[in-house]
């Protein structure tokens, strides 16, 4: 019996197994994926609202390692769409890495080895590119417990306010 590596619930090219799987670990070994750049959602909305990468390969040889940069959305915003889209000027800390290097928290590389899963027989099973930012989790912003109890019942408050406005105008009505 053949064993076999389960491979992650995930959509899209960069994360497919069985032959997808066999033709990205080809491309690794024949050509030098050298950079992802992952954008967030709704860069090309309306199309697709999921996050998208961009891969930069080259023919210098295998690749060997993979450079990683992840470009954040600005602040206060929760993704890019249709109507406030992505600015060219928001890329240029990107391509300033891209270019002359460097890390920061957005940056991470990683091994060939390590993104290529193999069965008991060496055969490829899956071959996942899709890494997410190992400093993302130490990054994430939480809103203390006080405080989003305290957003919630100002909501609240608005909605009570907003409910006796209403029922003063159909007393006002009747």
């Amino acid at each position: 019996m053949v064993g076999t590596v389960e491979a992650p619930e995930v959509n899209g090219t960069l994360f497919e197994g069985g032959v997808a799987a066999r033709v990205k670990a080809d491309l690794l070994k024949d050509f030098n994926l050298h950079t992802v750049v992952r954008l967030p959602e709704g860069v090309f909305a309306p199309y697709t609202d999921i996050p998208t990468n961009i891969l930069f390969f080259d023919t210098t040889g295998a690749t060997r390692t993979i450079r990683y940069w992840q470009q954040p959305v600005p602040v206060g915003r929760r993704k890019y769409s249709k109507t406030a889209p992505m600015a060219f000027e928001e890329m240029a800390d990107c391509l300033a890495w891209f270019t002359a290097g460097g890390d920061d928290a957005r940056t991470w590389t990683v091994p060939t080895e390590e993104l290529i899963q193999t069965d008991s027989e060496k055969r490829v099973v899956a071959v996942n590119l899709d890494l997410k930012n190992p400093a993302a989790a130490d990054a994430e912003e939480h809103r203390a417990p006080a405080a989003i109890i305290g957003g919630i019942l100002e909501r609240e408050r608005r909605m009570v306010d907003l409910l006796r406005e209403i029922e003063a105008l159909v007393a006002e009505r009747a």
